[in-house]
């Protein structure tokens, strides 16, 4: 599941739990006692019980080269308390540690393969007129092999999807103006054997 949607989840439940949730208040119970003999004593007494609370569990991640969120959240009904707590991953900030580790190893076409995984560099890339790697390739070999591999471009970019309708245009183009010098070659045998 991604980050997004288990956040979505996460509000989903709780809005739903805090839906069916009613008023609750403290409970006053008063106690009367009467104590008759010689003397008369009457008193109140009034205890204040408060309703339990669910308390959410804190999720901690000491380590900061993590690329992790806690969320946690708790609701309690008169009737029943629920608590839970999860962890959420952040890909883009693995990428990047992933990416300025192979850099540091001095394998810096692999990393900018890594952060090539994400469309918006792909796409960046790209518009730059430097297309990402592509199994060793690089530069206009890796285009081309992009163009032919359509099916391992990320997820969500755009830009080398028209890239390759242009390219094809400019294939049909090129192979259009090839065919008249075919077709007048053609015509010049065909008038020659006529003769």
């Amino acid at each position: 599941m991604t980050t997004t949607i288990k956040a979505l989840l996460m509000i989903f439940i709780f809005a739903v739990v805090m839906g069916f949730t009613c008023s609750t208040y403290a409970q006053t119970n008063t106690v009367t006692s009467t104590v008759t003999g010689t003397n008369t004593v009457s008193g109140t007494t009034t205890v204040d019980k408060a309703p339990p609370t669910a308390s959410a569990p804190g999720v901690v991640i000491n380590n900061s080269d993590v690329c992790k969120q806690g969320l946690s959240g708790a609701v309690q009904t008169g009737v029943i308390g629920v608590a839970t707590g999860i962890t959420i991953t952040d890909e883009n900030c693995e990428r990047i540690k992933l990416a300025r580790s192979l850099f540091g190893m001095g394998m810096k076409v692999a990393a900018v393969s890594t952060l090539c995984q994400d469309a918006r560099i792909f796409d960046a890339m790209i518009m730059a007129g430097t297309p990402c790697p592509y199994k060793g390739k690089i530069g206009k070999a890796a285009l081309t092999a992009w163009v032919s591999n359509p099916n391992d471009i990320p997820n969500g970019s755009n830009i080398l999807r028209k890239k390759i309708i242009e390219v094809k245009r400019e294939k049909k183009a090129e192979e259009e103006k090839a065919k008249p010098q075919i077709k007048e070659v053609w015509n010049l045998d065909n008038h020659d054997q006529a003769r």
